[in-house]
């Protein structure tokens, strides 16, 4: 894994080396487009608005619209010329309890690594925080652009996560939330009852992309020149609900036979297991 940044911690007088790597990835399918006779690729010309003629790539500038029509250029040494204090560091400013910050701000999390003559106050920082509850408040420049963000630990790990600015997190003023309607004790009662039903310890990995896959072997089997399989179409979600205790009724059902199910496939595994181990101690003692 290559590191993006590499810079510091400081807070206080404490200064820890420190590197920074990507602590998440995106998986997702990418299409080119062709053309559909002789499925040939399409490519795409950088043309001038002016007189629509190509442009090479070392005739091209960056420029930024101060009015209509009115452009400044930055060249890349103008980019260099901005240098702000984050840029080399992870500027601790303020501790607060995470629990004080909504989830809106956070949004992509990095590994934070201690470089050689830093792993003691990185330790000492992942545990200050650990036994606090805090996390550190940071500025934080990364590829030319200034972030907020946050230092918190995670497992033996702390965590660069970046943050949206204040003026970035919008507020759903004009939308509606539905918090004016009434929900009966006997609604509250069977909703709060199917959600202990369907609570369960957090397993990543069981969640699927199912899109993903789905499309993936659509098309392994068109590249195989097989006749994709025909799968039932998914059913629709009946809308207009006017019984809601029905409903949770119905929900709380389903959701206790598949705990059920789940149940007895754990029970059964055991079984099998326990069937294995006593065969192979009667194996080992003969």
């Amino acid at each position: 894994m290559r590191a993006i940044w590499k810079g510091s911690i400081n807070f206080g007088l404490v200064y820890i080396p420190v590197s920074v790597y990507p602590a998440t990835k995106e998986e997702k399918i990418s299409f080119r487009q062709l053309r559909k006779s002789d499925l040939s690729p399409i490519r795409y010309k950088k043309v001038a608005e002016a007189d629509q003629k190509e442009v090479p790539a070392d005739e091209i500038v960056k420029g930024f619209e101060y009015e209509k029509g009115k452009w400044v250029t930055l060249s890349d040494e103008d980019f260099e010329k901005v240098q702000i204090e984050s840029t080399h560091s992870i500027e601790i400013t303020d501790f607060v309890e995470q629990s004080q910050i909504n989830p809106k701000f956070f949004y992509k999390p990095y590994f934070l690594e201690p470089q050689k003559g830093g792993e003691k106050a990185y330790a000492l920082l992942h545990k200050a925080l650990t036994t606090s509850s805090r996390i550190g408040i940071a500025k934080v420049a990364i590829q030319k652009r200034e972030y907020l963000a946050a230092v918190k630990p995670d497992g033996l790990f702390l965590i660069l996560e970046l943050m949206h600015f204040a003026q970035e997190v919008l507020e759903p003023e004009s939308l509606n939330s539905g918090s004016e309607r009434a929900v009966s004790p006997q609604e509250l009662k069977m909703a709060t009852a199917l959600i202990d039903a369907m609570t369960s310890d957090w397993e990543p990995h069981k969640y699927k992309d199912q899109y993903q896959n789905a499309l993936l072997q659509l098309i392994e089997e068109k590249a195989q020149k097989r006749a994709p399989a025909a799968k039932p179409a998914a059913a629709r979600v009946q809308p207009n609900v006017i019984d809601m205790v029905a409903v949770l009724q119905q929900s709380l059902q389903r959701a206790g036979m598949k705990k059920t199910g789940a149940s007895n496939g754990r029970s059964a595994t055991a079984r099998k297991t326990a069937t294995l181990v006593k065969r192979k101690r009667r194996s080992v003692a003969a």
